[in-house]
């Protein structure tokens, strides 16, 4: 790991937990709380301001006495469980990107009571996004086609796009952990949806499941959806190498902020009934520039590195080649 990356993950965790859990309880339970101070009441002629009636008791939140959960699933935890889970599930998962249950973790751990809210709002003043909170569909074999059945789309459709890179990559789309630790069924479907659509994000950007192709990819969810685990994955960039940071801080960071910023909200789109749209349409109507094949690069690159050691090797050879002694001739 290159010198500087533990302080630096030390102060971006410091400062999530300043500011993301660092609160006593959820802003959803601390909403319920909220009553009125007084209760105006009419009577006899005269407006009589009255206190109003002393909430019900509750029940102590410890280990050994949780309140009820609030979906099948949900594992209500404390500020302190939550903070020591996002610590712990930043570090991990930083050390060990591939650790997807400490990315899932760290991003239910970081997404409340702020960041959820705001995309559920994103989400409620979009017309589609209202309707996939109406109607919560979930990728399952059940709601798209096999892989497949898709690769026989035409090669232009989004869902010939989304299965080859399946199929390119090994993945299933119906691998993705179901969310426990966020306080509301409907802030719990809101980050459950932009797990199941993560793969289409990068079925439509056309960047790769590799490191090089993860840490651009979840800056633009960044700029693009505001969740904060993606913009701290993107702190990974350091642990990549020489050559792949270049072309990541040159290429794909740029791209990443302006495109994400300037695409539309990728979270209201209804994947499921967009498989056999154009995939160019789609981005046009999305917004979204897609930036250079990644995968044409580093091949390019390698074939690059090839050529120059062969070069080297054979003025290696030309150095080394015995010099022939010269001949003396007699008179």
């Amino acid at each position: 790991m290159p010198a500087g990356c533990g302080a630096v993950m030390m102060l971006w965790v410091g400062v999530l937990c300043f500011l993301f859990v660092g609160k006593s309880e959820t802003a959803a339970e601390n909403a319920e709380d909220e009553t009125p101070r007084y209760v105006e009441i009419v009577g006899g002629g005269r407006h009589v301001m009255s206190p109003p009636a002393p909430p019900p008791p509750r029940r102590p939140f410890s280990v050994l006495s949780r309140p009820p959960p609030s979906y099948p699933g949900h594992i209500p935890i404390n500020s302190f469980e939550k903070t020591f889970l996002a610590f712990t599930s930043l570090l991990g998962s930083f050390l060990n990107p591939r650790r997807g249950d400490l990315i899932a973790l760290a991003g239910e751990t970081t997404s409340t009571p702020y960041f959820l809210p705001r995309l559920l709002r994103t989400m409620q003043s979009h017309p589609t996004g209202r309707a996939i909170l109406r109607h919560r569909p979930e990728i399952t074999p059940t709601s798209i086609p096999p892989v497949a059945t898709l690769l026989t789309y035409p090669p232009t459709t989004l869902g010939y796009t989304y299965a080859k890179w399946l199929e390119t990559h090994h993945l299933s789309p119906f691998t993705r952990p179901p969310v426990r630790y966020v306080p509301t069924s409907e802030l719990a479907y809101v980050l459950l949806r932009y797990r199941q659509s993560h793969d289409f994000y990068h079925a439509i950007t056309g960047l790769p499941a590799i490191r090089e192709g993860e840490v651009p990819l979840k800056l633009f969810e960044f700029m693009n959806l505001g969740l904060p685990m993606t913009g701290l994955a993107a702190a990974s960039y350091a642990t990549l190498k020489k050559a792949e940071r270049e072309r990541v801080w040159d290429i794909y960071f740029p791209w990443a902020i302006k495109a994400g910023l300037e695409c539309e909200g990728l979270i209201n789109v209804w994947w499921e009934r967009e498989l056999e749209s154009d995939v160019g349409g789609l981005r046009a109507r999305l917004g979204l520039v897609i930036p250079p094949d990644m995968r044409a690069l580093r091949k390019a690159q390698k074939r690059r590195e090839r050529e120059k050691d062969k070069e080297m090797g054979d003025a290696i050879k030309v150095d080394t080649a015995p010099v022939p002694a010269p001949t003396s001739t007699t008179p």
